[in-house]
């Protein structure tokens, strides 16, 4: 199901029924001369379009605009990049919005400066926007002192259940370490490339790779389809043991 797609019936059964939503978070960054731009956000989306297939879920419309840093190339490049504050008030005012209509089970999906799961800007603001929202929600809805109230003294009980409220928003990676590791994560190297390949084979176009000469992208002559769709199965394993 496609959020924007979906009316106001539907939407109102999904959030009864604690439907995950979904939000595919990535980038338009330059990925070298064979790799489209939106390689980043192209990974989530069809990563997500095919547990879509098996898992209930919606689909939200996919953050592409982001900091996505200047760091592989400069400015001349292409790369979109978004100052991190700008970008973490942005995506603050989407995740308050959500709240605000039902939705308590929502996940960000990113593909992008995620190597070993690590804290890296953009995953930085997309979980400081969650914070601060649901803070500011909780708030706003039960009233100032709503922890210390008497009505939540079994807050450090319900933590780990499904009423803990810092779990509303949760920002994962489309490969975890545990996925990284049987397989290889790089940038626009062998392994991005074989994921895009598998995903979107028109998004890569290897006899480019020599038009410019970079470090990063000369293991992508390796790129195959076959290791592309390990990559795919490994992770949409991960995606739906995790997304509930």
């Amino acid at each position: 199901m496609h959020l924007n797609k979906m009316f106001p019936k539907e939407i109102k059964e999904c959030i009864e029924a604690n439907t995950p939503l979904v939000i595919p978070g990535g980038t338009v960054e330059y990925h070298g001369p064979h790799c489209s731009y939106g390689c980043d956000s192209l990974v989530v989306e069809g990563l997500i379009e095919k547990l879509a297939l098996s898992n209930n879920i919606i689909i939200a419309p996919s953050i592409s605009y982001s900091p996505s840093s200047y760091a592989v190339g400069d400015k001349s490049t292409g790369t979109v990049h978004v100052k991190e504050k700008a970008f973490e008030d942005y995506v603050y005012y989407i995740f308050k919005s959500f709240l605000y209509s039902g939705f308590k089970n929502i996940y960000v999906v990113i593909h992008h400066q995620f190597e070993q799961e690590s804290e890296m800007p953009m995953t930085l603001c997309y979980r400081l926007a969650a914070k601060r929202a649901t803070m500011e929600y909780l708030e706003e809805t039960l009233g100032q002192g709503w922890w210390g109230s008497e009505s939540y003294a079994n807050y450090y009980e319900q933590l780990e259940g499904n009423n803990n409220p810092f779990n509303w928003i949760k920002v994962i990676p489309t490969m975890s370490s545990d996925v990284q590791n049987k397989t290889g994560y790089d940038h626009a190297g062998k392994y991005e490339s074989s994921i895009l390949m598998s995903l979107y084979p028109e998004c890569v176009t290897k006899e480019r790779i020599d038009d410019i000469d970079h470090w990063f992208t000369k293991s992508a002559k390796e790129a195959n389809k076959e290791l592309g769709d390990e990559m795919v199965s490994l992770s949409l394993d991960y995606l739906s043991q995790t997304i509930k």
